[in-house]
């Protein structure tokens, strides 16, 4: 059984995958490396190890961590943004000659420039991931997006209701009767007087 605080702490720092371990067990010792950790689903501890063990004569693959070294010119004079699109590739090689990460720099990149696996550089190992993926490239800046103006909605304005004064010239005319009962009373006799009525002559 692995102690796993120690364990966590010899592995601070390092690439795991491409770190040679002295493990003893039993009073045996040989060397391996880590196959892969599994942690707790809440919390960091480290709950199982599975390792493998290596001999020396003998090639093994694994995969080594790319790590890009230098500002690129596209980015430093241009404003380009370094994109790595690859962080790790596959080796064969001797346990004696596991490089713990492999270094690129990207210096010269200039805005659409890129790099590639073969441009990578490993001694004593044999690179078995593909010559033309892509490790790193130099993209142009990312233009600014400007917030495209919210049309206003057109909103029908109602017309006020004109409300007009009655001028007191106007409200005779408007008080007049209409035509057809003004002949109506033109039409009409003329109311017979009552004589008043008083005592029979005799």
């Amino acid at each position: 059984m692995v102690d796993g605080l120690a364990l966590e702490k010899a592995l601070t720092g390092i690439e795991p995958a491409a770190t040679l371990i002295d493990l003893t067990v039993d009073g045996k010792t040989s060397r391996a490396l880590i196959r892969e950790i599994q942690r707790h689903p809440i919390r960091p501890d480290i709950i199982h190890v599975d390792f493998y063990e290596i001999k020396a004569d003998e090639r093994i693959t694994l995969k080594v961590p790319v790590h890009l070294v230098g500002t690129p010119d596209g980015v430093r004079n241009a404003g380009g943004v370094l994109d790595q699109v690859t962080r790790d590739v596959e080796i064969e090689v001797l346990p004696e000659h596991i490089p713990d990460r492999v270094e690129l720099d990207v210096t010269a990149l200039k805005i659409g420039d890129s790099l590639h696996t073969r441009d990578l550089s490993i001694p004593n190992a044999v690179i078995l991931t593909g010559a033309d993926l892509t490790i790193a490239t130099v993209v142009p800046p990312r233009a600014e997006e400007v917030a495209a103006p919210v049309a206003e909605a057109a909103t029908e304005v109602a017309e006020p209701e004109l409300i007009r004064k009655v001028r007191e010239g106007e409200e005779g005319e408007e008080g007049e009767a209409a035509p057809g009962a003004a002949t109506e009373e033109k039409g009409k006799a003329p109311k017979a007087e009552e004589k008043p009525k008083g005592k029979k002559e005799e």
